[in-house]
């Protein structure tokens, strides 16, 4: 979930990720998280990361935010993605570590 500040409109939190704030906290599913009172205010981003597990990383030169996904218990310590050598569309080897230091968008895709 891309943000431009850290308060984040809960049916916009809904609508983006499935997370619905309720009396008991954050909802998804049978899951809840207890958050504070809730008063239908907006919600601080850092303490959803918190509470949720989910990675907050910000991009000061954008001034954006993003939340997510929920990490399953292993969050994100950074933003740097491990070295990465796949082929390239002639075999090659291709280290990803060569754009280092310029934005990339990676692809991923699984027939399953």
């Amino acid at each position: 979930m891309i943000l431009e500040t850290l308060a984040i409109d809960p049916a916009e939190l809904e609508r983006r990720t499935g997370w619905e704030i309720k009396p008991e906290g954050a909802c998804k599913d049978e899951r809840c998280v207890p958050l504070p009172h809730f008063d239908g205010q907006p919600i601080d981003a850092r303490l959803l990361a918190a509470r949720l597990g989910m990675p907050l990383v910000h991009d000061e030169p954008s001034g954006l935010w993003c939340l997510g996904p929920e990490a399953g218990g292993r969050a994100l310590d950074s933003v740097t993605v491990p070295d990465l050598v796949l082929p390239d569309m002639c075999g090659q080897d291709f280290h990803l570590r060569s754009l280092r230091g310029r934005k990339v968008l990676l692809v991923a895709w699984a027939s399953w």
